[in-house]
């Protein structure tokens, strides 16, 4: 998927190329912010913060090998707002990962994405299991952290991928719908994982990232990214066309199937980055990628009419 994007491999020498293979997928930070829970020792929160960490980033999750410069950087921010009786606590999570362009020292924002919808069970110390054929265990409560967790890995490195190859995601993807469907039955004390349970939440995000009738979706994050943003190096016309194109048809996915999870997913990870793309576009240019994101992404309409002036 990854590896033909790097060529360094064959710059950094022999040794690079003799080193032992890695299979890890993910470089990720863990944050945790639990200032209003007053009750539970502060070091609590920082064994756990190590053991997220760890359980993100030493696991395998596809089975393929990653070396370590292809590792997908991303953010895990627990914000712990409640505790309950028997070490239950409940908040937030906000999901980042990011790729790195071609031939540049930018990154492009991948998701960035809030779930309003964690609460677990955690004992210092106990260990974070994950099994995912069997989410809810004995607890449903002790086993929602590592399915949350675990889920979002999946979900990252789908969308990775496919901005790599044309449908690379489809494996991982299906991975975090697997997830979903092995959620508990029971959601009074877990949520999220539900379609009744709202229309902008983990359910949505996997059936619309696996959906049929939203397949194009794939091909928008590959011609984006592949085609558009690794060519903008030497070639930015040709990849900013690529971009513009890519919108075109998020512009006839959203005609088909109005107000997707899919689309907010991508454009509260990407609006600013369209807004810097065509900053300094052709003024026809300028003028189509204004109407198009203005119709697709109406809550940031006032950033993309800056454009056209």
């Amino acid at each position: 998927m990854r590896r033909y994007y790097y060529l360094v491999i064959w710059i950094t020498g022999l040794g690079s190329i003799l080193s032992p293979a890695y299979s890890q997928e993910l470089h990720a930070t863990v944050t945790i912010q639990a200032d209003q829970i007053k009750t539970t020792d502060p070091k609590v929160f920082q064994t756990l913060r190590t053991a997220v960490e760890e359980f993100l980033n030493n696991r395998s999750w596809t089975g393929r090998s990653y070396a370590p410069n292809e590792r997908i950087d991303c953010n895990f921010q627990l914000n712990l707002q409640q505790e309950s009786p028997s070490n239950v606590y409940k908040g937030t999570l906000t999901v980042q990962s990011s790729r790195p362009v071609y031939n540049a020292t930018y990154t492009s924002s991948m998701l960035n994405y809030l779930d309003k919808n964690v609460s677990f069970k955690y004992v210092e110390f106990q260990p974070l299991n994950f099994n995912e054929n069997r989410i809810s265990g004995n607890d449903p409560l002790e086993s929602n952290l590592t399915a949350l967790l675990a889920y979002y890995a999946y979900v990252i490195i789908g969308i990775d991928e496919d901005s790599f190859a044309k449908d690379g995601g489809s494996d991982a993807f299906k991975k975090a719908q697997n997830i979903v469907s092995n959620a508990p039955d029971d959601s009074r004390n877990i949520s999220g994982w539900k379609a009744f349970e709202g229309t902008r939440n983990r359910y949505w995000i996997t059936d619309n990232l696996l959906n049929a009738r939203l397949s194009r979706f794939h091909t928008v994050l590959y011609d984006y990214h592949r085609m558009g943003l690794d060519k903008m190096y030497d070639k930015m016309n040709d990849g900013r066309s690529a971009i513009l194109n890519a919108l075109a048809t998020l512009n006839a996915i959203n005609a088909e199937n109005p107000n997707t999870m899919i689309l907010q997913l991508f454009f509260t990870a990407k609006s600013d980055e369209l807004t810097g793309v065509f900053s300094q576009a052709p003024v026809q240019d300028k003028l189509k990628a204004a109407e198009l994101l203005s119709q697709l992404d109406p809550s940031n309409s006032s950033a993309y009419q800056q454009l056209t002036k």
